[in-house]
């Protein structure tokens, strides 16, 4: 089994060699993990539960996380899930790489798309489970979006897709997910949403695939699974909670998995989680926080800012170029785009991901300007 070598990884072989300008605070941009301190409220939680740590946790999640997380799916997308359509994971990153072997396992020669550029563990997922992989190709000219191919997925088991995008913040609009839904019934493919990032918005909200799924009739969800996170949304990605809904049928075989894969968060983990999940005023302090970084890109960088994630997708002549001599003139680590993409398929572009305070993302954003202006 050959997995690629990590992004990050790479990113620093890249840049081993270059010493960056001494004269300027490092600033690092690189990964999508939230700067802002986690609330007191989860981390009280944690503390108080800690005596628990004394019993095993159950797989499938204790009835105060599981109906926390039900509660939040109502209240955000209106959809009501029975117990048996929601399962608690140990955040996401682990479901979006053993759900997919779990899926394919006995398909003879499985076929799996995702888009491109993605996060790397569709990929890994896919490579684990022995998948022919088809890439759905993000481009500026199809503004970004997965374009819906039938004479692909006709030929495909499953199907990732990423709303909102990492790394290219695209959202989609209900109506095309309504699409992607059909879709997946119609050539008899599982589809996944993968929503970690639905809630950090500026102005309206992303829908879910569920919606789009009932929307079109399928309330059962045959065939459409989607997972979200805690991470992003409560600046709290060491809880490593998350959940995978949908599919009754598909969730009780998978669930059975499960039990061997032994992936149950402890259990003050599930009650910190289970906290988080159920308030929403700390989400959105969040989202400001957010908002406020987009209006100081939009400000600096003079573009049109996305409405979901914190990522900017910042189109320059070379990316890779770009990102080393950022580093070395500017003391400031992006991500080239290339090193998120594959085949043939090659982007101009560098992530950004928005995840510190005001100042310092005012900072750093000043200096790649610099970089772009040739000063």
């Amino acid at each position: 089994m050959q997995f690629q070598t990590y992004p990050f990884e790479k990113l620093t072989n890249l840049l081993s060699n270059i010493t960056p300008n001494p004269k300027l605070e490092p600033l690092t941009l690189t990964i999508g993990e939230p700067q802002f301190e986690t609330p007191d409220f989860i981390q009280e939680t944690l503390c108080q539960t800690s005596p628990l740590l004394n019993k095993y946790p159950k797989t499938l999640g204790e009835k105060i996380l599981k109906d926390a997380q039900r509660h939040f799916v109502k209240k955000r997308f209106n959809v009501d899930l029975d117990p048996s359509e929601i399962i608690p994971t140990f955040g996401t990153r682990e479901v979006l790489f053993n759900f997919p072997q779990f899926l394919l396992f006995d398909k003879k020669n499985p076929v799996m798309a995702f888009p491109n550029p993605f996060y790397q563990i569709y990929e890994g997922a896919a490579i684990a489970s022995r998948a022919e992989i088809t890439h759905l190709n993000l481009t500026k000219e199809n503004g970004f979006k997965a374009p819906i191919q039938p004479e692909i997925l006709k030929e495909c088991d499953f199907v990732i897709i990423n709303y909102p995008n990492n790394p290219t913040a695209t959202s989609a609009t209900i109506e095309e997910l309504k699409a992607w839904a059909q879709a997946a019934l119609d050539y008899d493919f599982v589809l996944l949403n993968d929503e970690c990032y639905s809630e950090i918005y500026v102005g309206e909200k992303d829908p879910s695939l569920l919606e789009a799924s009932i929307m079109i009739g399928n309330e059962d969800f045959k065939n459409i699974i989607v997972v979200n996170s805690i991470s992003k949304r409560s600046s709290a990605p060491g809880l490593r909670n998350g959940f995978i809904a949908g599919d009754a049928k598909i969730l009780k075989a998978y669930m059975q998995y499960r039990t061997y894969v032994g992936a149950a968060s402890p259990l003050p983990l599930q009650h910190a989680a289970a906290a988080a999940w159920s308030d929403e005023a700390h989400v959105i302090e969040n989202r400001e926080k957010y908002s406020k970084n987009f209006a100081i890109a939009r400000e600096i960088l003079g573009i049109d800012t996305p409405s979901s994630t914190f990522y900017i997708w910042l189109e320059v002549e070379d990316d890779i170029d770009f990102t080393k001599k950022l580093f070395q003139e500017k003391n400031v680590k992006v991500l080239p785009g290339s090193y998120l993409s594959r085949g043939e398929f090659k982007t101009k572009h560098i992530r950004i991901a928005l995840v510190e305070n005001e100042e310092r993302t005012k900072e750093a954003l000043t200096r790649i300007k610099e970089l772009l202006d040739g000063r």
